[in-house]
C-alpha cells in the first residue's frame, strides 16, 4: 500500500508518498490556484520517476487544502491518474479530534491535521506555532482536542506589505541578522522582521502559558519554522513532519488499516 499525501497551503504544496513503514519521498511546488490536473501530472511523474516510482505504484491518496479552489484540480489529477478517489479533509473524512471552539466548522483543515500530527509525537498539553503565509498558534489538550488559538499574519508576508507599502523600501530575503541595530536600510529590514517576529513568538507563547495555566510543549512547524532554530528558547520541539503524520493517522481512521 502507497499513499500519496498532498497538504496545500496557501503559499506552498507539499506532496508526499509512504510505502506503508515510511515517509519515501517528499517534493513541495508552489500553489497554484489554477493549475491543471495535467500540470500537476506532468512535473509529479518526472519526480516520480527519479524515486524509481510511477503513478500505478500509488494506491491511495489524502488531501488536505486550505484553497477550495484547487481542490477541484487536486481530485482530478488522482481520479485520472491513479484510478482512486481521494480522501479530502473537511469532505466527510472522520478526523477522530474533538474540536472545543464556538464553531468547530470553521476550524482550518490545517490545523487540525498539525494537532492530530502533534497529539500522536507528544504528551501532554501542545502549543503548536505554524509559521507560513500566516502564523497560526493552536493549542492542544493532553486529551488530543484542539483547544483554539490565534492567527498572525506570517513573516514572508509582513516583508510583502513593506516593500509593497513603502515605496523606498526593497524587497529582501529572510535571514537571522547578526545584529538587532541595523547599520542599512537592508539590515534596519531584516532585523524588524526577523527579531520582531522573534519578539512576537516569544510574547504570545508567554501570554498563552500564563492564559493556560498548566505546563506545555511548544512545538514549532512550517515552512520557515527552521529560521528560528536557535533564536529563542519558547520553542522547545521543531518539527517539520506534523502534517503529514496527521494526514497518515486521519487516513488510517478512514481505511481501518494500518499497512
Amino acid at each position: 500500500m502507497m499513499l500519496l499525501a498532498i497538504e496545500q497551503g496557501n503559499t506552498n504544496t507539499l506532496f508526499a508518498v509512504h510505502d506503508g513503514q515510511d515517509w519515501i519521498a517528499q517534493w513541495r511546488t508552489a500553489t497554484e490556484a489554477n493549475r491543471t490536473a495535467d500540470e500537476y501530472a506532468v512535473w509529479l511523474t518526472q519526480l516520480l520517476h527519479m524515486n524509481g516510482l510511477a503513478f500505478a505504484n500509488l494506491s491511495g491518496c489524502i488531501i488536505s487544502s486550505v484553497v477550495p479552489q484547487s481542490i477541484f484540480n487536486l481530485r482530478n489529477l488522482v481520479r485520472r491518474y491513479m484510478n482512486v478517489e481521494p480522501l479530502v479533509i473537511g469532505e466527510g473524512a472522520k478526523l477522530g479530534i474533538e474540536v472545543r471552539i464556538t464553531k468547530p466548522t470553521e476550524a482550518g483543515a490545517d490545523r487540525l491535521v498539525n494537532a492530530i500530527g502533534a497529539h500522536l509525537a507528544y504528551p501532554g498539553d501542545l502549543l503548536l506555532i505554524d509559521s507560513g503565509t500566516a502564523t497560526t498558534f493552536d493549542i492542544v489538550a493532553a486529551d488530543g482536542a484542539f483547544e483554539g488559538g490565534l492567527i498572525a499574519p506570517g513573516i514572508n508576508l509582513s516583508l510583502q506589505a513593506l516593500h509593497e507599502a513603502a515605496a523606498k523600501l526593497p524587497r529582501i530575503a529572510i535571514q537571522k541578522p547578526d545584529r538587532v541595530i541595523g547599520k542599512d536600510t537592508v539590515a534596519a529590514m531584516q532585523s524588524g522582521v526577523f527579531w520582531g517576529y522573534i519578539a512576537l513568538i516569544e510574547g504570545l507563547v508567554d501570554r498563552i502559558k500564563t492564559e493556560w495555566g498548566k505546563p506545555m510543549t511548544v512545538v514549532g512547524t512550517g515552512g520557515v519554522a527552521s529560521l528560528f532554530e536557535g533564536a529563542t528558547t519558547s520553542i522547545d520541539r521543531f518539527d517539520p513532519d506534523l502534517t503529514i503524520r496527521g494526514l497518515l493517522e486521519i487516513w488510517r481512521r478512514n481505511t481501518d488499516t494500518k499497512d
